[in-house]
């Protein structure tokens, strides 16, 4: 139910891109399976959470867990199996995650870039060039709602005998079976020959077709090795994460050479305020040096003034490498760190759904939204401040599950003592509803 949802909504939004591009049905459900796999990523974990908050809030609706607590089996025990099953979910997610998610991702991304470049009038903006018809270059001047395009003027491209270039009031480009065809309307077509250039012709028309091949245009199926951290398994993002530690290696020997040469220091500052502060000293020090003709002294402090430049420099490459890193990092923990909510959400739902013969289905069900928002919005929060490197990819990433973590065992002591954790009294209005 939950993927439907999330899929209905993808849909809807996705739904421009392949419409009226001739695309065959295979392909259009190709599109839309390979964006399930996302999807699902993000489904699993919140159908895991309701599904648990639905099974013990039935249970405890119909006095099972009373029953099952006077045969003498207690809380604990009864949630074994929904913890054995959490871990089995997160288990297969991982290993999604992993391996299927990433593949998925490439050929999507992959799939809709040449989904995009299929139909060139779903590109058109006006003012800019557009340069992947064949043969030809187009610019607009305006487009209106229905597709209709002003001001158009387009240019013959490539080695011809004559150079053709055309100018129309206005204009439509349309899709037949294996072209496109551009209608022209109220204007004039100028050619000049290439090779002599008194060949000059210029033609006035009312109404001009252009039957445009669309054999450049059909939908190529692109191979790619570039892949963005989303579109990669852990294997692969490890060696990221090593490339860009080696690139870190050669800054610091890099910025460490450059002050021994300069100040005979080599000690590498850990920001640029500290850098600065040695510059600094190492100026003052040079100025106190009476034994320095004038001529030195400017030399010496010319160098030392390169190497403050030098120092931002390298500090704004290593801030951007450590950026980089940091976003690798933090795809790694998410792998990880949202299947494994899994189980935190079994451990959370559980004492939810049994709260909810005090304190209302309805309640609880909205309990549980709440806790998984607060969950996403810790896990985006943390994902966006370890990409900015103000916290590391492992803090960033498990901080929410941590938290999930406390409040789930903190219900679960108060079930397991039978005490309500939290005073959940219905609203008036339902309680005259049921009284009544």
């Amino acid at each position: 139910m939950i993927t439907f949802v999330l899929f209905v909504n993808f849909l809807l939004r996705a739904i421009d891109r392949f419409l009226g591009k001739g695309l065959d049905l295979l392909t259009i459900l190709e599109y839309l399976f390979l964006n399930l796999a996302w999807i699902l990523a993000l489904s699993v974990p919140m159908a895991v959470l309701l599904a648990t908050l639905m099974t013990f809030g039935r249970l405890s609706e119909d006095n099972e867990i009373n029953a099952m607590r006077a045969s003498g089996i207690g809380f604990l025990t009864i949630m074994r199996a929904p913890i054995l099953f959490g871990v089995i979910i997160t288990t297969i997610l991982i290993y999604f995650n992993n391996f299927i998610l990433p593949e998925m991702n490439f050929k999507a991304r992959l799939l809709s870039g040449d989904i995009y470049r299929k139909r060139p009038d779903m590109s058109i903006e006006p003012g800019i060039f557009l340069d992947n018809l064949p043969d030809y270059s187009m610019i607009v001047g305006g487009k209106l709602s229905d597709g209709t395009m002003k001001d158009v003027r387009i240019f013959s491209k490539g080695n011809k005998e004559a150079q053709t270039s055309i100018h129309a009031s206005s204009g439509n480009l349309n899709t037949l079976e294996d072209a496109f065809l551009l209608t022209l309307y109220d204007g004039e077509i100028h050619e000049l020959g290439q090779k002599d250039y008194t060949n000059y012709r210029r033609i006035i028309f009312d109404k001009h077709v252009i039957n445009i091949p669309a054999k450049d245009l059909l939908l190529n199926r692109r191979d790619s090795t570039n892949r963005s951290d989303r579109e990669m398994t852990v294997p692969m993002i490890q060696n990221k994460i090593n490339s860009y530690e080696k690139r870190l290696r050669i800054v610091y020997k890099r910025l460490s050479g450059n002050f021994y040469r300069t100040i005979g220091d080599s000690t590498v500052p850990n920001t640029v305020k500290e850098g600065e502060i040695m510059i600094v000293n190492a100026l003052d020090s040079i100025k106190n040096q009476n034994s320095l003709s004038k001529a030195q002294l400017i030399k010496k402090e010319k160098r030392i003034k390169n190497l403050e430049r030098q120092l931002k420099n390298e500090f704004n490459l290593i801030r951007s490498y450590k950026k980089s890193q940091n976003k690798y990092g933090v795809e790694i923990h998410k792998k990880f760190s949202i299947p494994v909510a899994c189980i935190l959400f079994v451990l959370l739902g559980a004492p939810l759904g049994v709260m909810s013969k005090k304190g209302g289905f309805a309640i609880s069900t909205g309990l549980s939204f709440g806790f998984f928002l607060i969950y996403y919005v810790l896990l985006i929060g943390g994902e966006e401040m370890a990409d900015r490197t103000f916290l590391s990819p492992a803090v960033g990433m498990w901080s929410p599950n941590l938290i999930i973590l406390l409040i789930a065992i903190y219900l679960l002591i108060h079930t397991v003592r039978e005490n309500a954790p939290i005073g959940i009294k219905l609203p008036t209005i339902f309680k005259k509803k049921k009284d009544k």
